[in-house]
């Protein structure tokens, strides 16, 4: 993963453990304070948010301590490889869109984002600048020129 990409999950981290943790557990006793737990529903909303938190601190755990950060910035060339920065234009439209190609766990579309297993980057990765790449779709095969590749 990216080292941006790291920090982020760090940062989200440190945010479970030390606001939301402890909110979702004074909403358990503050809810085991109205009485009967069978029938009381905010005691198991917050037992509930409460599992989602715990299973999230442990995903987040394990993904930093076996992650691999790669720097993009100490990267450089025409090559397309992790971390790099592509803007590719399809072929069929003419649309011109930037790509960051990025760790699964720091993926995001809307953030131009993709990850190194998807059809797209699969497709770009060992790509130089000017090379066109077949990509598999679920809509069918697209064609990609790939118009600058930078690291930053």
């Amino acid at each position: 993963m990216t080292a941006e990409g790291c920090t982020r999950l760090e940062a989200e981290l440190k945010n479970l453990k030390s606001v939301e943790r402890p909110a979702v557990i004074a909403a358990i006793a503050e809810a085991r304070e109205h009485g009967d737990l069978s029938e009381n529903a905010e005691y198991h909303a917050a037992r509930e948010k409460q599992g989602f938190i715990e299973g999230r601190i442990k995903e987040l755990e394990a993904v930093i301590s076996m992650a691999e950060v790669i720097d993009p910035k100490t990267l450089s060339g025409d090559v397309v490889r992790f971390g790099a920065t592509v803007m590719v234009v399809d072929e069929d439209t003419d649309e011109e869109t930037t790509y960051q190609i990025v760790g699964q766990h720091e993926a995001s579309l809307e953030d131009g984002r993709i990850s190194i297993s998807s059809p797209l980057a699969r497709g770009l990765i060992g790509k130089t600048l000017g090379d066109s790449a077949e990509v598999r779709t679920p809509g069918g095969k697209k064609s990609y020129e790939i118009l600058e590749v930078h690291y930053k």
